[in-house]
């Protein structure tokens, strides 16, 4: 599927089932978080700058999180074994989700072409996604700066 063909969720939508593997040997179900705000925050490369900083914000704020009924999940296109090194090395205390085939990628829309180094190249666009307790997409934030989003989407959470 191309990019052009993707029609990502609207704001007020029913986010549809998907399921991915997770670290920790889990599996990822969305069908069975319902009753909670579910947090997924898309980025592009486990390792690098801009992921890591995001991550370590999450992981500093999950309590946070945790205390108003949220889960959070980070996705990427790599794989589990990096996922894990990624986690272990930042002391994430949630589950990182590999979307290989971009399953949910193209649910959300986040595919981009981006310039790397001068060259086109099919990437993710960092993006984070909230879902309602009643599996609605309550809000989105598209093409966000690393440095300071968790803290912005834990207000939006607070907000529910």
């Amino acid at each position: 599927m191309n990019e052009a063909s993707v029609s990502p969720l609207n704001v007020g939508q029913t986010v549809p089932d998907f399921s991915l593997p997770a670290t920790s040997g889990r599996t990822f179900h969305l069908c069975a978080l319902r009753g909670q705000a579910v947090v997924l925050y898309f980025y592009p490369k486990d390792g690098t700058p801009g992921c890591t900083t995001e991550a370590g914000q999450f992981r500093d704020l999950y309590d946070a999180f945790v205390a108003q009924g949220a889960t959070v999940w980070g996705i990427s296109r790599d794989s589990l074994k990096s996922h894990e090194n990624f986690k272990a090395k930042l002391g994430l205390p949630f589950e990182l989700l590999c979307d290989a085939d971009e399953t949910a990628c193209r649910l959300f829309g986040v595919i981009k072409m981006k310039n790397l180094y001068g060259k086109q190249v099919r990437g993710i666009e960092r993006s984070t996604f909230l879902i309602d307790p009643a599996g609605h997409l309550a809000r989105e934030w598209r093409g966000v700066k690393a440095d300071g989003h968790a803290a912005d989407v834990l207000e939006a959470v607070k907000s529910l």
